[in-house]
């Protein structure tokens, strides 16, 4: 009994990590909507497995622990260790998204954003994807964000919000004049590993898709370069989700991290 115990613990927990991978790759790969994959076979699904893995690895323990021989102890030990992991990944997540506004646009300019075209904002349109909303507007007005969550800064326009959040995006100063900015710009989102969806150098616009890894998310970001006053140059960026309502700090990272990386760049010319 005590031997089964501890396979039936330990082939749970080996199939955690295989359905949740399964979870998040049928959405990258279009298996089934983000709904199904994150929602339902994760968040609804996952957790009480999580929670099963976890009782009978703790069962299958003590049952291999309360008399010799230690049949099957060290089977119940991996069976326990992975929902363990698991469950202290997720508390992770929790205690990091708590201290995080559950919003999903971050800019540099808050009272002039940049824009992105028709052409972006018809695929956003077609997948159904959130609303870009004005960054001045009071995050109450806005149908985005609604609920509890929102009660301590509904008065807060949205730009505000991010960028007490996030004081480090912020507009970037070149040395470099805009012509050689907005070619670096380019550089640079190709290699954060972007897909750039156009680029138009007079206008000083570079537009890209970024897609996370596991579940194949996209979000939509624009740069825009203007000449400063100078001689040099004023890169801004704004980053989209096309889905979900907290994006756990994912766009303003992803905004530092170009904004450092093209500051390295076009100082290299």
């Amino acid at each position: 009994m005590r031997l089964m115990l501890a396979r039936a613990s330990m082939a749970l927990s080996l199939f955690l990590p295989v359905y949740f991978m399964a979870a998040a790759l049928g959405v990258k790969f279009g298996l089934w909507p983000w709904q199904v994959g994150l929602l339902k076979m994760i968040i609804q699904l996952g957790l009480p497995l999580i929670g099963l893995a976890l009782v009978l690895g703790l069962v299958a323990l003590v049952a291999g622990l309360v008399r010799k021989p230690r049949t099957g102890l060290r089977m119940a030990l991996v069976g326990l260790l992975v929902p363990v992991l698991a469950l202290g990944f997720l508390v992770s997540v929790q205690r990091k998204s708590a201290g995080i506004p559950p919003i999903h646009d971050v800019a540099t300019n808050i009272v002039d954003p940049p824009v992105f075209s028709a052409q972006v904002m018809a695929a956003r349109t077609a997948v159904g994807a959130n609303p870009v909303e004005a960054m001045t507007a009071p995050m109450g007005s806005l149908k985005a964000y609604q609920g509890p969550a929102f009660a301590g800064i509904a008065g807060k326009t949205l730009g505000e919000v991010g960028h007490a959040a996030y004081p480090a995006v912020r507009p970037l100063e070149l040395t470099a004049p805009a012509a050689r900015a907005v070619a670096a710009a380019e550089a640079e989102a190709k290699a954060q590993g972007w897909k750039v969806v156009s680029a138009d150098p007079a206008a000083g616009i570079v537009e890209a898709t970024a897609e996370t890894f596991w579940f194949g998310f996209k979000d939509d970001v624009v740069v825009r370069v203007r000449p400063s006053a100078s001689g040099g140059s004023v890169v801004d960026i704004r980053s989209t989700s096309r889905v979900g309502l907290s994006d756990i700090g994912a766009n303003a990272k992803r905004i530092e991290a170009f904004l450092a990386g093209l500051k390295v760049r076009a100082a290299a010319g």
